[in-house]
């Protein structure tokens, strides 16, 4: 009894192929999934920067509803924030309270503004310099400014 029996595969030929087309694919996605982190880490920026704008904002309508000129401080979620011209202070009681989630960003107050850093994914992490975002209080007959450095992200 002998039976016929092709084996079936692959040739060298098709697997060299393979791997080369495999290999050009590599090539080119892998800088486009590389440059993906920088890219996460601007839009945290920018994003920071919009929540800091609408903290601003929201303390600063609040302060004009309750009617009160002479007010240093409103309380939004139970959290007392302090003000100067109706808008948060650059202090810790000041804009930081008007955020709920700032992972990933290092705060702190230093020459009349308030800066959050990003902060890298390594441990420990550490400040990534020019990704932050910067709060400067309003001015009299002002609105705080707020900038978004992204030229170190």
């Amino acid at each position: 009894m002998s039976s016929n029996r092709t084996q079936g595969g692959f040739t060298l030929i098709e697997l060299v192929v393979v791997i080369t087309i495999l290999g050009i694919l590599a090539a080119f996605a892998v800088p486009r999934f590389s440059a993906l982190e920088g890219q996460a880490r601007t839009a945290a920026v920018q994003s920071l920067g919009g929540s800091v704008r609408s903290g601003a904002a929201l303390a600063h309508a609040l302060w004009l509803a309750q009617g009160n000129p002479a007010s240093v401080s409103v309380t939004m979620e139970g959290q007392a924030i302090a003000l100067v011209n109706g808008y948060p202070t650059a202090a810790a009681a000041g804009i930081p309270f008007t955020l709920t989630d700032t992972t990933g960003f290092v705060g702190a107050a230093a020459g009349g503004n308030f800066t959050f850093t990003k902060q890298s994914t390594s441990t420990p992490p550490v400040a990534i310099a020019n990704c932050l975002v910067t709060y400067t209080p309003a001015p009299a007959a002002g609105a705080p400014t707020v900038t978004t450095n992204t030229a170190g992200c």
